[in-house]
């Protein structure tokens, strides 16, 4: 695995968001190179929260965010997406009474690049979607219905993509098959990647760094080799 760029492509910094007057996240702060950068933590956590706060789906309280150094804090999605934060949540990641062809041209609706060039592109990652453009999404098993949520984020060309439990539910063979996607994504789109994942072992086994999320707090960001059970065990505070 190549080794993470200097380059600082999302910083966030004291982040706070939450719902109504709730606050669920309490001061977050990292950055984001060209890498692989993994949130783990349990159910409750706050890993959904953070993921759709940086994809502008949630209002921040207080801190920021920035993209390549742009202010993206109060920024709404849909122009989120057009400067580049690609996102792929847990559940509802898909327009269920459309094709799968319908749901990648959706997502090609931003970007700059030829449609053909970037559906080829997809079709390279995911080979088995090109036999069933025509099909209904709404009729796809749990993990195909992520495989095309995820080929519609890569349709808008991104510069990163945040992924929210991309294999929760899914069969031991998709959720093997996801991460050598994930890693393949990231090696040959140099696409900077941030994954939150329940599933810690398959996570580190591809991230470059990991933060833990514990009540919506995290813990200190750490290289991926350096991850110790005793230190997972702290972080969650088990």
């Amino acid at each position: 695995m190549p080794d993470p760029s200097p380059e600082i492509v999302l910083e966030v910094a004291g982040l706070r968001s939450g719902y109504g007057s709730v606050p669920v996240l309490h001061g977050i702060s990292f950055d984001v190179g060209r890498e692989i950068f993994a949130i783990l933590g349990a159910n409750g956590a706050g890993k959904t929260t953070l993921l759709a706060t940086l994809a502008g789906l949630i209002s921040v309280m207080d801190g920021g965010i920035t993209l390549h150094g742009t202010d993206i804090t109060r920024t709404p999605s849909y122009e989120s997406a057009r400067l580049g934060v690609g996102y792929v949540p847990q559940e509802s990641a898909i327009f269920p009474d459309l094709t799968i062809m319908e749901n990648l041209l959706i997502g090609g609706m931003i970007g700059k690049r030829p449609h053909d060039q970037r559906l080829e592109e997809v079709f390279e990652t995911f080979p088995d979607l090109r036999k069933k453009t025509a099909l209904r999404a709404g009729n796809l098993s749990g993990g195909e219905s992520r495989i095309v949520a995820c080929g519609r984020a890569l349709m808008q060309d991104p510069d990163v993509l945040l992924l929210d439990e991309p294999t929760a539910g899914l069969s031991p063979l998709y959720v093997e098959q996801f991460f050598e996607k994930i890693l393949e994504i990231h090696e040959t789109r140099g696409v900077s990647v941030v994954l939150s994942e329940q599933n810690a072992t398959k996570a580190l086994s591809i991230a470059d760094r990991v933060m833990v999320l514990s009540l919506g707090e995290g813990s200190d960001v750490l290289d991926a080799h350096e991850v110790t059970t005793e230190r997972l065990k702290e972080a969650y505070k088990l």
